[in-house]
């Protein structure tokens, strides 16, 4: 044992001794210049995050070039959203809201779309022209203040009351007929309680398969209007918590930018 160790050993001294010797035969010049790699490999590392940092700076992401077009297309809304009318009638939507509206009243194929925030009506003149379309459908939209600009049209029942009020809740529920499928759009005051009061009642009303939509739920940093308070995305989120009828659908946001974030519901029981 004690032969093979020293053999051992005395193998282990010339390989050292060897690739000493290797080094030794390389020129100086060449060492030198491997060192001073060191600090050019460095500096370009350095320089790679800082281009990165620079390149992504000016390349946004996609998620943020939508936020910030969402942002822009909101904050200029004398031009955009709230210049924005179906027919003549003012309507302040998104195009590409609307457009996703009549896909899902095409799809599912509601008797009454409720509509809780009438403003000038051009909303529900909107829906009852896609129920002249599908040759089926009304709409029952609920406002406290009247409008002279609202459209006469025979699909459409208006009400004048609060949205939560016992007696607009009872008027509404009078219109519907057993059996007929609903659909609710929420667009009317937008504060967190006055939401959360109107997703108790009107969830109810929404038949299994049908959707429940939550406008402006992007108010309050989500991602406009950050000093607007607690409004419809953090009165969803806790409806969310306690009804499991309802799902996210959010296929329905394709478009890139709606103005109801999350706040495509669709009843799947």
């Amino acid at each position: 044992m004690q032969t093979e160790s020293a053999d051992l050993h005395e193998s282990e001294e010339a390989a050292a001794g060897a690739i000493g010797a290797s080094e030794r035969a390389v020129p100086k010049e060449v060492r030198d210049a491997r060192r001073g790699l060191i600090p050019l490999v460095i500096v370009a590392i350095f320089l790679g995050f800082v281009v990165g940092g620079l390149y992504f700076r000016n390349h946004p992401t996609l998620d943020a070039t939508l936020r910030n077009f969402h942002i822009f297309y909101y904050n200029a809304q004398g031009a955009t959203w709230s210049n924005t009318s179906w027919l003549g009638v003012p309507a302040e939507k998104t195009p590409q809201d609307m457009w996703v509206y009549q896909e899902i009243m095409y799809e599912t194929r509601p008797d009454v779309l409720i509509e809780a925030g009438t403003a000038d009506g051009g909303s529900a003149y909107y829906f009852a022209t896609m129920f002249d379309l599908l040759g089926r459908g009304r709409v029952i939209t609920v406002d406290i203040a009247d409008s002279p600009k609202r459209p006469k049209h025979n699909r459409i029942a208006y009400i004048l009351g609060s949205s939560t009020a016992p007696e607009t809740l009872l008027r509404v529920k009078s219109m519907i007929a057993p059996g007929e499928r609903v659909m609710v759009s929420l667009d009317s005051d937008h504060s967190k309680a006055h939401v959360a009061n109107e997703l108790k009642i009107y969830s109810e009303l929404v038949t299994p398969g049908c959707y429940l939509v939550v406008e402006d739920t992007n108010v309050n940093g989500h991602p406009v209007y950050a000093e607007f308070g607690p409004g419809p995305m953090e009165a969803l989120r806790d409806f969310l918590k306690v009804d499991s009828r309802y799902q996210i659908d959010h296929s329905r946001e394709k478009f890139g930018v709606t103005f109801f974030p999350d706040g495509w519901l669709r009843r799947i029981r």
